[in-house]
């Protein structure tokens, strides 16, 4: 359910209510076409906030200001099988997801790309485990996998050269073929979100903290200090966005399809924190044109946040 405050002028003493009214934890405080019969009610539902909830019937709260919905914005889903190294797109610092060989495990490692020599050599930081560089040889293959816009890329590859000066980092060998897939449908856009989240099969669970740090209309990445839930697991989403100048409050169920442990942060001394890729559950048409609404007005405002 996606929600939106309620002004005083809205709630007229006596007159039936055009929409149910609810407190920020979604419960409900007058049906609709109940009446406020006093001002103590009044008083008493204006300090809760009242909240009900957005629609998008007669309004004009849209991303581009003239239209009662959102414009199509889906991109094309024609799947290709090779790719170049300037198809993905890369730049110094983003991430890479390099899987070591099978003797030093399954885990996949998050790394940095530092800059590449066409032709020659890529480099990326070291992978760390707990502050430690994984114990990676010279000449031995690793897979590296990287999500950039709707694709997803993967190329084996040979670490040609371990350096530890002036830090941890590799020299790999330049891919010279790799493989792709589109895994998107809808674009998704970097953002900081501050949600809460909560287990639905146990209410009296506490809730707890996260950040989106990037959001599709069909999913998310919740960054948080510890793990939310296995994967499998299914969580409840609640969280904040402005559609100009419009808060909407949004409750969502997620799916977790990957967790994993960003091992390099963005500055130094900062915590590492557990990511976790959800998947959007049951969403209803309503809220899933809020979220379109969100990454649109953002890709025209903000177009470097589109990843």
């Amino acid at each position: 359910m996606s929600l939106i405050p309620v002004e005083k002028s809205e709630l007229v003493l006596g007159q039936p209510l055009a929409w149910a009214l609810y407190d920020s934890n979604h419960r409900l405080l007058k049906a609709e076409g109940e009446a406020i019969v006093n001002a103590e009610e009044l008083r008493t539902l204006l300090a809760t906030p009242p909240l009900r909830e957005f629609s998008w019937t007669g309004t004009s709260v849209t991303p581009n200001g003239n239209a009662d919905a959102p414009p199509e914005i889906d991109l094309s889903d024609t799947q290709q099988e090779r790719f170049s190294f300037y198809d993905m797109n890369l730049k110094p610092g983003d991430r890479i997801q390099l899987q070591p060989p099978a003797q030093l495990g399954t885990e996949r490692h998050i790394v940095r790309l530092v800059g590449y020599l066409d032709s020659v050599s890529l480099l990326v930081t070291s992978p760390m485990v707990n502050g430690v560089r994984l114990a990676l040889l010279e000449e031995e293959a690793v897979v590296a996998r990287i999500f950039s816009g709707q694709n997803a890329y993967g190329f084996t590859t040979t670490v040609r050269r371990i350096c530890k000066l002036p830090f941890d980092y590799l020299h790999l060998a330049f891919p010279m073929e790799i493989q792709g897939a589109v895994i998107r449908k809808s674009p998704r856009i970097k953002i900081n979100i501050i949600a809460s989240v909560t287990d639905p099969g146990n209410e009296s669970a506490e809730a707890l903290p996260g950040m989106i740090v990037n959001i599709s209309s069909s999913g998310a990445r919740i960054a948080a200090r510890m793990q939310l839930g296995t994967i499998g697991q299914v969580l409840r989403l609640s969280f904040r966005v402005n559609l100009r100048y419009l808060d909407v409050y949004l409750t969502a169920s997620a799916l977790i399809r990957s967790v994993f442990t960003d091992e390099t942060a963005d500055k130094p001394g900062q915590p590492v924190m557990v990511q976790h890729g959800v998947e959007f559950q049951d969403l209803k048409p309503n809220d899933s044109m809020i979220l379109q609404s969100l990454i649109y007005q953002q890709m025209i405002e903000q177009p470097q946040t589109v990843v």
